[in-house]
């Protein structure tokens, strides 16, 4: 019985230290992109009228980015070039539940459709129907540079 007496405090350690284990993954997780997008290996410069991001940082895992409430999403195509859109769809924004990547495609995580990454950075071209956001973009040197006014054009769809 002291025995027991003896080993029960030790029990309680290790229960609290795999606890605290646990959360510390947890944390990680959700930090480093396990739910709601993948790391931000860059960081958006703010200027008077745009907002620049490193063209260093970006490579073909798609960047969730959030700037005052609007969400939009960066990546590389196979081919090189820089694409950007609204975290959000044309038709369905209200369901808030943005894309994912899977590969070489962004997917609408409310109506399931596949989108290449190479072909956007458009208008929908088609006009209805789900398509991500449109977010103009330019490559100055060696940034990628978004108008605050192109960002703002979308605020409604968050």
């Amino acid at each position: 019985m002291n025995n027991q007496r003896s080993q029960e405090p030790l029990r309680g350690k290790k229960i609290l230290i795999g606890v605290g284990v646990l959360v510390l993954i947890g944390i990680m997780y959700v930090s480093f992109g396990g739910i709601n997008g993948n790391i931000v290996a860059t960081e958006m410069i703010e200027d008077e009228d745009v907002i620049k991001i490193s063209l260093a940082g970006i490579d073909e895992i798609a960047q969730f980015l959030d700037y005052n409430g609007i969400k939009f999403f960066v990546v590389r195509a196979n081919d090189g070039s820089v694409r950007t859109a609204f975290d959000a769809c044309d038709v369905c924004y209200n369901s808030r539940k943005g894309y994912r990547q899977e590969g070489d495609d962004m997917i609408c995580n409310n109506c399931g459709n596949h989108y290449r990454i190479s072909g956007l950075g458009t208008a929908n071209l088609k006009g209805g129907g789900c398509w991500p956001g449109y977010l103009p973009a330019t490559v100055e040197g060696e940034y990628l540079v978004i108008t605050k006014v192109g960002l703002e054009s979308g605020r409604y769809r968050f």
